[in-house]
């Protein structure tokens, strides 16, 4: 969760693991999207000599369909190369790396960036430098700064930076992997009313790792389709937003006289859209069949979405509050309020003064209705906290998604499509009781957004 060991192949490769994705109108930009794919987690920051870097042999690539049909109109494609300055040093550094071309410097990363429009690309930017890892105080002891130096703003219009953060994402997966136990709940639970008596403090178990993040700040031409203008109920305000990660199709292990190599056309190999959608929806069998797949093809997992196994556990695990929720499990009756939220958008008319439809394209995106400028006071709950400019239209760093797809799941959103529905007090309640005050390293207000990496010096798990 969000999408950090999802499918049982991804998570045997995390430098080709996508493990969140956000897309918002920028607050302090709001003629530009930010667009922020993570990957790598579950990073342990003391984790050296060999420190967490990008993939050489993985192509990363963000995508935009601004017509509906579940195809990428416009991608970012992010593709790396490392350099070792001193091959007789088994260190990452030898001294504090003051800048990013600091001597100190023994492992340094660059990547590209090329645009991607109906299948003519454009090479962006070569060799653009990554930061360092943040190693501690001695090694990297003004973080702040090499970020600053990391981060681009192009001729195009595009800003960009590709490196090190601290995960910004918090869940409580200790919990929710034990039997679906919510801690705030837990004395609820089928099984732990026998253990717990009370209810129980959530526990961040993303906090203080890292992820790297490619970021993107794109103005908003260069992401909608043309238009003669872009209104909230204009359908060329809307956007569908996905992350993905390919692999050439066949590596060669070297021996003593050849390296490795790679060969082949590049197949998909991981993907993400919308949180949670990989983890929670699509069964074990099927999570690395969809991480291959594009979002075009998402019709087929549309059964689990119109009847998630989670919405018929609820009420199994937690006897007796969500008696609601089961009875509609029991109907049968398919979920169209989970069906627009993940697959299609929500249309005009259930949510005053708002939609992120796409059309009829059943399709797991990201979907951002652009026209909606970001709140002053935004509500971590984001639409069902009626804040317009949250999750699921888009996904901003400090929107709780677990809590807000809990609820849903639970039946909070059924009356959107069926005002006879009254769900369970509960359903308004769940929740894992994390929010992003349960993160240790502040959000920044402004590009990348997510907060400085934790370094390895000052980890507590070190001194554990």
């Amino acid at each position: 969760m969000s999408s950090h060991r999802e499918a049982p192949e991804i998570a045997k490769d995390p430098v080709a693991d996508s493990s969140d994705l956000y897309a918002f109108v920028t607050p302090d930009r709001p003629d530009t999207v930010t667009l922020i794919a993570n990957y790598v987690p579950l990073q342990l920051p003391s984790g050296g000599p060999n420190f967490f870097e990008f993939g050489d042999d993985v192509r990363y690539e963000i995508h935009i369909d601004n017509n509906g049909d579940g195809r990428p109109d416009v991608t970012y494609r992010f593709e790396f190369t490392t350099e070792i300055t001193n091959p007789n040093s088994f260190l990452y550094n030898t001294g504090p790396i003051d800048a990013l071309d600091s001597e100190n410097w023994n492992r340094r990363q660059f990547y590209s960036l090329t645009r991607i429009i109906g299948g003519k690309q454009e090479r962006l930017a070569r060799k653009l430098p990554c930061p360092p890892c943040n190693v501690g105080p001695l090694s990297t002891p003004k973080y702040g700064e090499l970020v600053r130096q990391a981060t681009f703003k192009l001729s195009t219009g595009e800003r960009v930076f590709a490196g090190q953060r601290a995960d910004g994402f918090f869940v409580d997966l200790g919990a929710i992997f034990d039997l679906g136990t919510l801690r705030p709940f837990q004395q609820l639970h089928v099984a732990g009313k026998k253990i717990f008596k009370d209810a129980g403090e959530p526990v961040n178990a993303t906090d203080r790792m890292n992820v790297h993040s490619l970021a993107l700040q794109v103005p908003l031409g260069r992401v909608r389709r043309r238009a003669e203008r872009y209104h909230w109920q204009e359908p060329a305000s809307v956007i569908g937003v996905w992350t993905s990660a390919s692999r050439r199709q066949v590596r060669v292990l070297g021996d003593r006289a050849a390296a490795d190599t790679n060969a082949g056309p590049f197949t998909q190999v991981s993907r993400l859209g919308n949180p949670l959608f990989n983890e929670v929806i699509v069964p074990m069998a099927q999570k690395d069949l969809w991480n291959t797949l594009p979002p075009s093809e998402d019709k087929r997992f549309a059964q689990f979405v119109e009847r998630p196994e989670l919405a018929a556990l609820l009420p199994v695990l937690y006897p007796d509050v969500f008696p609601n929720l089961d009875e509609l499990n029991k109907s049968k009756k398919a979920r169209a309020d989970l069906v627009a939220i993940l697959l299609t958008g929500i249309p005009e008319g259930l949510i005053d003064g708002f939609t992120n439809v796409t059309g009829d394209v059943q399709a797991d995106l990201l979907r951002l209705n652009t026209a909606i400028p970001p709140a002053s006071r935004p509500n971590r709950f984001g639409l069902l906290g009626g804040d317009l400019a949250g999750f699921p239209n888009g996904r901003r760093v400090t929107d709780d998604v677990v809590t807000i797809a809990l609820r849903a799941i639970a039946g909070l959103t059924v009356p959107l499509v069926d005002r006879k529905f009254q769900p369970d007090a509960a359903a308004a309640a769940v929740t894992p009781g994390l929010s992003a005050a349960d993160v240790t390293a502040p959000f920044l207000r402004n590009f990348p957004f997510l907060g400085t990496p934790y370094d390895g010096f000052n980890n507590p798990s070190v001194d554990s």
